[in-house]
């Protein structure tokens, strides 16, 4: 493991856990299609979201019926436990086994707590998806990966909220999108976005409004490995040109995105410092690029020193 500053940054080899990294995404999107169910909607789909939490990632609160339950995935323990209001308790162990078994065992649980919720059980965001009650193919669960995906989201975590703090405008909750299978933080400049031609329901929603997006992915495709991103939607001119920071940022022209590579922020000196200049830099190059209103939005500098200083 690589000790950068005083947070640990464990190694995360895509190869290495791919096929947990699958069958995790997929348990996931079991869940997470829960909250899309029963929870109102909010603005760019962020009811549906994860947060990190001390021991994994969990829903929030679900409404149903007359109280809540929630439920959250512990990768030190390697359960998936559900919490009702009303007291009661149901555990899915997290250990090899396919999809279809997962979605079996989560469904059986919730109907032993009184909870019966109704999926489109058609996962989303991926290549030839396959239905969780059919899918035998993902069947994967490395528990050390798990726990060093999420050890690395609990710095993110840290790391944007401490990045969202000086801006004052609409901006995101630090929050885990189990679609894309992402951490991501954005801000928002205020006004609405061009309408995108030809853009699927999700995607209109989710990109209303102009804004300004930094997040962690673990990677896929053509990325292989894990990445921080920063992102303009839409992207201004010569914003690809920009000078994003550390010097191991690069643009993607496949992605339209600028990206900094996990393992290279693993070998500088203060991998925290290193990230937070990338989200700044990049942020502070497309915000005027894009003729935010910056004054208006931003948390003075002088106001953000005195509070470092106090």
């Amino acid at each position: 493991m690589a000790h950068t500053s005083s947070l640990i940054w464990p190694e995360l080899p895509l190869a290495a856990w791919q096929d947990t990294l699958d069958t995790l995404h997929m348990w996931t999107q079991v869940v997470g299609k829960m909250k899309l169910e029963l929870c109102p909607h909010i603005n760019h789909w962020w009811q549906v979201a994860f947060y990190v939490s001390a021991v994994g990632l969990n829903t929030s609160a679900i409404p149903y019926e007359d109280g809540i339950f929630d439920a959250e995935f512990d990768f030190i323990a390697h359960r998936l436990v559900f919490r009702k209001s009303d007291g009661q308790r149901g555990e899915v162990a997290l250990a090899p086994k396919s999809v279809a078994q997962f979605y079996s065992e989560v469904m059986q649980t919730l109907h032993s707590m009184g909870i019966d919720v109704k999926i489109w059980t058609t996962p989303v965001e991926v290549p030839n998806p396959i239905p969780f009650e059919k899918d035998t193919q993902h069947a994967s669960y490395d528990p050390e990966y798990a726990h060093r995906f999420w050890k690395i989201l609990t710095n993110c975590d840290t790391i944007f909220k401490k990045f969202r703090s000086g801006f004052v405008g609409k901006a995101s909750p630090v929050h885990f999108f189990w679609g894309s299978f992402d951490m991501a933080a954005t801000r928002f400049s205020g006004r609405r976005a061009p309408e995108r031609a030809g853009a699927d329901t999700f995607t209109r929603e989710a990109y209303s409004h102009e804004c300004s997006s930094v997040g962690f992915w673990p990677g896929g495709g053509d990325v292989k490995g894990a990445a921080f991103y920063s992102y303009m939607a839409p992207t201004p001119d010569n914003f690809a040109n920009a000078q994003a920071l550390p010097k191991e940022a690069f643009w993607s022209n496949e992605l339209g995105e600028f990206l900094l590579m996990y393992d290279d922020v693993c070998k500088l000196s203060s991998a925290e410092d290193a990230i937070l200049d990338f989200c700044r830099s990049t942020y502070d190059a497309g915000a005027t690029l894009g003729r935010w209103d910056r004054a208006a939005l931003e948390v003075p500098a002088s106001s953000q020193s005195a509070k470092r200083a106090s």
